[in-house]
């Protein structure tokens, strides 16, 4: 019997030219992302290679875990921004919004307006993995009724969802839009992550995709994407990020 390896391409023919990751934690030691200066660059520089060079970073806002606030992270943004300068990486441009936890803190923060956004209104928002907040759909209300347009990010990785699939239908018909971790169609959250991802793939459900980078071993990991067959199911997604250039 014959085995065919898949029809792998790299990865800078994978992503179209000027693709920009809206999902990554590259600030250095803000949050469960890259621990130092060193290791943002390390990670840019890396993905750089992949052909990803547009970046809206996203740390995390989480209660007392990441209590990271619009200052901090502009403060971050900037020293890596400058380092990028002063080591003539020039074909690079990274910005940055947030991962915010829908949570109490994130309804005050809302209340005050302080919200770093993808672009424009757009709002990039997490719940825990373990259950929805009880107020979800007030939350997503409160969001909009704001003026803002809530990114939930990877919805293929709340597995309370798995069994209840019209929850993701209902979550769209709220206003809700969809960010696909790219590590989903791997095994890095297991294998009942991956399927959901091409379910919602395929009932055409996501918005945009993001990479979720954190460290080496998801770059590594990020690999195994790329094929012809797994570009043609998502190149339209790809191309939705574009949306996202400045």
């Amino acid at each position: 019997m014959l085995f065919f390896k898949k029809r792998e391409i790299p990865l800078n023919e994978f992503f179209p030219e000027n693709f920009i990751d809206i999902h990554s934690h590259l600030l250095p030691g803000i949050d469960d992302g890259a621990k130092d200066l060193e290791n943002s660059i390390e990670l840019i520089l890396k993905m750089r290679s992949y052909g990803i060079k547009n970046f809206i970073t996203t740390p995390h806002v989480l209660g007392d875990v990441y209590p990271n606030s619009s200052k901090t992270i502009k403060e971050k943004l900037k020293i890596v921004q400058d380092e990028l300068a002063l080591r003539k990486i020039n074909d690079v441009t990274i910005n940055a919004a947030a991962e915010y936890m829908m949570d109490e803190q994130f309804s005050i923060r809302l209340e005050k307006n302080d919200i770093l956004t993808l672009k424009d209104n757009f709002i990039l928002v997490e719940m825990s993995y373990f259950n929805a907040p009880i107020n979800l759909y007030d939350i997503l209300f409160e969001i909009q009724l704001k003026g803002y347009k809530p990114v939930l990010a990877h919805p293929e990785r709340y597995n309370f969802y798995h069994n209840d699939f019209d929850s993701y239908y209902k979550l769209k018909k709220a206003g809700c839009l969809f960010q696909l971790n790219l590590l989903s169609l791997t095994e890095q959250y297991g294998k009942g992550v991956q399927k959901i991802a091409n379910k919602l793939i395929k009932e055409n459900l996501y918005d945009f995709v993001g990479t979720d980078t954190h460290h080496h071993n998801h770059l590594e990991l990020l690999r195994k994407i790329s094929t012809k067959k797994r570009k043609q199911k998502i190149n339209h997604l790809l191309n939705k990020n574009l949306s996202f250039s400045i």
